[in-house]
């Protein structure tokens, strides 16, 4: 019989085991009992605890994606303007333990499976929508909205593509290149459009 108390615990080292053994596979073809050897408890316990491996693999894409989304609700709490507010929002997206490679890795295994399955489908929309809101929200400070949807698209497809291009072990890239690439181009981009409300403003 499990332990009473011990549901909370063993159940996120079953999930942070099954985020390891996907990303160490690179593919979501693992047994539950892997996940349960790395994870240290029986595959009984495992089965007890989620019923079948894909309720398992659910699990761990919507507590990782919770993660991220506390991180990012942190991180905006303490940030001031909304131009901090975007840089919040770019730190957390590249932060260390979302970057490692076996943390990539595991997120690309789910977004194959995505193909195949609705309901991790569901929890990757909701994280794509999630992170263009946020980008907009604080863009539209900075900017006409019709500029602020355009940028906020370019900057989450930048997020995810240098996301994705960490995947290629020969060219790597760094967390602070990383953050300095999509910095320069939501700068790049604001510039223009500070000097034009600027000079509207002077005549």
């Amino acid at each position: 019989m499990p332990k009473v108390g011990m549901e909370p615990v063993r159940r996120k080292a079953l999930v942070d085991a099954a985020m390891r053994v996907i990303g160490d596979h690179g593919s979501l073809t693992v047994t539950m009992s892997e996940i349960a050897k790395q994870a240290g408890v029986s595959p009984a316990l495992a089965h007890h605890y989620f019923g079948s491996k894909e309720q398992l693999l659910i699990e761990t894409v919507r507590s990782h994606l919770q993660r991220l989304r506390d991180s990012v609700v942190t991180e905006l709490g303490a940030a001031k303007t909304p131009r901090e507010k975007l840089s919040a929002i770019i730190r957390v997206s590249f932060q260390a333990d979302q970057f490692a490679p076996e943390t990539i890795a595991a997120w690309l295994a789910f977004y194959a499976e995505a193909q195949r399955s609705e309901e991790t489908r569901r929890f990757l929309v909701i994280y794509a929508r999630r992170l263009r809101s946020n980008l907009l929200a604080n863009l539209k400070a900075l900017c006409p909205r019709e500029d602020a949807e355009r940028i906020a698209e370019g900057a989450a497809a930048m997020i995810d593509g240098l996301y994705i291009r960490q995947s290629l072990r020969s060219a790597p890239i760094s967390i602070e290149a990383s953050i300095a690439l999509t910095e320069d181009y939501i700068n790049a981009l604001l510039a223009p459009l500070s000097q034009k409300a600027a000079l509207q403003k002077d005549r």
